[in-house]
This record gives structure tokens, C-alpha cells and sequence, in this order.
């Protein structure tokens, strides 16, 4: 028996490569259609909540920083 060497590159574990075929049904599956709305509004409500937290902390006043106090009212 011989060892045959395979020259192909190993894909990175992240890289995916998916296919969506459409598959007609008379009724569809509301479990599946409830799960991925849930998922779609989890990933939306976790990204609003992350740009919030950005936003918060990025706008953060100090006391020397704030425009409307000028150096003439010391």
C-alpha cells in the first residue's frame, strides 16, 4: 500500500462555506421561524447594548474638559 500525501491546505476552523437550498413545504415550521426571529432579536438587542456601552463611555464629561466653564470664571 502506498501513502498518498494530500496537497490540499487545511481550512481555518472559521472559514465556513454553507449552502441554503429552499425547500417548498404546505405548511412551514413555525418552531424554526420562532427560534431564528429569537436569535435575529437577541444578536440586534446585544449589538444596540454594545453601541450603547460605547457611546456611554466614550462621552464621558470630566470637570476640565467641559466647554461651557472658560478659564476667565476661576
Amino acid at each position: 500500500m502506498s501513502n498518498k500525501k494530500s496537497n490540499r491546505k487545511r481550512r481555518d476552523t472559521r472559514e465556513y462555506r454553507l449552502s441554503v437550498r429552499a425547500v417548498r413545504r404546505e405548511t412551514p415550521d413555525i418552531n424554526k421561524l420562532a427560534r431564528a426571529i429569537i436569535d435575529l432579536a437577541m444578536a440586534q438587542a446585544e449589538a444596540e447594548a454594545q453601541a450603547e456601552n460605547n457611546a456611554q463611555s466614550s462621552t464621558v464629561k470630566t470637570p476640565d474638559a467641559d466647554p461651557s466653564r472658560s478659564a476667565d470664571d476661576s
